[in-house]
Order: structure tokens, then sequence, then C-alpha cells
């Protein structure tokens, strides 16, 4: 039972208060009038050239060259997958022969840049126009002849060079131990990389997988070089050359990239929420108020959990 002096001595209860930023305040508003600025002098600026914008925004042929830029990237991403996941393998292979030519091979494609690569897959036709096997001859030309085999082909194996060392990452971000419980399991090499390995390093390949493509979708532009001009911005830069209006359409490409880009990152979001299930972390409603302080945002895959009841004396 508590008595009268015990209660009166009882500090009482602090209400914390938020600290104020008036500094924030201040940048945000500065930054929203220059925004407000740059978008009425743009409207008045004729040099945008917005009537022809509006009228080549959804023009078919920007749509099917938007198409183009699409497949350019879908199939260059999965030659950027497979040629990745079998140099990482060649990466970790205690193999001498393997190891060396998978660094031979990342130290070319990663050293140099992609449009000068581009600029090689364009003239390979002028280097080698067949392959001689010695009891026969196989003739390149209806692989030389086709610009878009080309631009994928240049486009997706330097894509693999990126993505081998991203799966290499995820693949050795998993513990030894785990692979070891898996094989005291009696689970095979298959299912140990399927149950056990890859589940957990997808976590890890993923975001930065996301973001190749995202990136690629954008590198695409550069396959003029081949060259290749029926993809978007190619598309763009022959119209505007047509009009003698290059910043309309400059802009009409920057657009239909924002959107794809856009409906790619959403993609990605819930592509990263489906494979980060396994990561769920158990908070208290405190322990989570306090981390999204700390943080500023409040964290995903978190659980809340009831606090433990203290011990009254």
């Amino acid at each position: 039972m508590t008595t009268p002096s015990t209660s009166q001595s009882r500090p009482a209860r602090i209400e914390a208060k938020p600290l104020r930023h008036p500094g924030r305040w201040a940048l945000a508003v500065l930054l929203g009038v220059l925004v407000v600025w740059f978008i009425i002098g743009a409207a008045k600026n004729e040099a945008y050239g917005w009537d022809t914008y509006a009228q080549y925004l959804f023009d078919t042929r920007i749509a099917v060259a938007a198409l183009h830029t699409i497949a350019i990237t879908v199939l260059a991403m999965l030659i950027g997958v497979v040629g990745g996941v079998l140099l990482a393998v060649m990466r970790m292979s205690p193999n001498p022969v393997f190891r060396t030519v998978s660094w031979v091979f990342l130290w070319i494609f990663r050293g140099t840049p992609v449009y000068v690569q581009l600029m090689f897959w364009g003239l390979i036709g002028a280097i080698y126009d067949s392959i001689n096997l010695g009891f026969t001859q196989i003739s390149l030309d209806p692989f030389t002849s086709s610009a878009f085999a080309l631009a994928v082909v240049g486009l997706g194996l330097n894509e693999a060079a990126y993505m081998a060392e991203i799966v290499r990452s995820g693949v050795s971000a998993v513990p030894e131990g785990q692979i070891e419980a898996s094989k005291s399991l009696g689970m095979s090499w298959s299912q140990t990389m399927t149950r056990t390995v890859l589940p957990q390093a997808m976590r890890i390949i993923i975001p930065p997988t996301g973001n190749e493509f995202i990136s690629l979708l954008k590198t695409s532009s550069l396959v003029v070089a081949v060259p290749y001009s029926l993809e978007l911005y190619g598309r763009s830069m022959d119209i505007a050359a047509a009009l003698f209006q290059p910043v309309p359409l400059l802009l009409v490409a920057a657009t239909w990239y924002l959107v794809i880009t856009s409906l790619l990152m959403v993609a990605q979001h819930y592509l990263e929420r489906y494979f980060d299930r396994g990561a769920t972390r158990q908070l208290t409603a405190r322990q989570l108020a306090s981390l999204a302080d700390a943080e500023g945002t409040i964290p995903n895959n978190v659980e809340i959990i009831e606090a433990p009841e203290r011990n009254q004396r």
C-alpha cells in the first residue's frame, strides 16, 4: 500500500516534445518557390515547343519505338542474368581456368565503356564475315546484318559482367552454416541451392538487379552506336531532325522513359517485399517508435508485439 508521502515524491511524467526545425521549413519554401518559378518560366518559353510536344507525345511511331526499347531491355537482361550466373559460378569455382576466364571477361566488359563496345559490335561484320571450323565455314551474315540482334547481344554481354558480381555477392552472403546444415539433413546440392541458398540470396540479389534493369532501359538509348535507331531515343531524334526541333522531341522521349521506369520501380518494390517475407523483426510499439525516430521512417518487415509485463513489487 502506498503512503501519501510516497506518491508525492514520485517525479511527474515527462512529456517529450519534438524538436522544431525552422531551417527545414525555410528550405522547403525556398525550393517550392524555385520549382514554381521554373515551371512558370518553362511554360512561357517557346523554345520548349509545347505544341510539338503535345502533338508527338502519343504518336504511333513513338509508341512503337517504346516497345522496341522494352524488347531490347528484356532480351538483353535475360542474356545478362544467364551469363551473370554462369560467370559467378566460374568465379567461385575451384578450377583456375574457369576463374581466369571469368576474371578476364569481367575485366574487359567492366573496364571499357558500353558505347565503345556497341561501336565494335556494329563493326563486327567488317571484322568477321564467317567462322572457319576447318571442315566447314559458318557465315555470320544473318547475325551481323541484324542491328537489333547486335544491340541485344552487345548490351546483354555488358550486363552479364555486372550481374556476375551481384549474383556472386548474394550467394557469398549466405552463411556457410546454412549450407552445412542442409547437407546434414540429407539435401542434395540442387535442393540446398533452391531451398536454402537462393531464397536467402534473392533478398540481396533482387534490389541491385532491379536497379540494373532500370539502368539498362536507359542505357538502351546508346544502341544508336550499332547503329539501331528504331528504339525510343533514336526514333525521337529522327523525327526531331525532320522537324528541326530537338527540344520537344527530347522531352517526349524523356516522358516515356520516366513513365516506363516508374512502372518498373513499382514492380521492383513489390518484388522486394515478396522476398523480404522471411526477414520479419519483432519489436514492441515503443521500440518501433524509437527506431522510426532514429531512422526518420518506419522500417519494413516489422511485427509489433506486446511489451513484457514488469514485475511489480
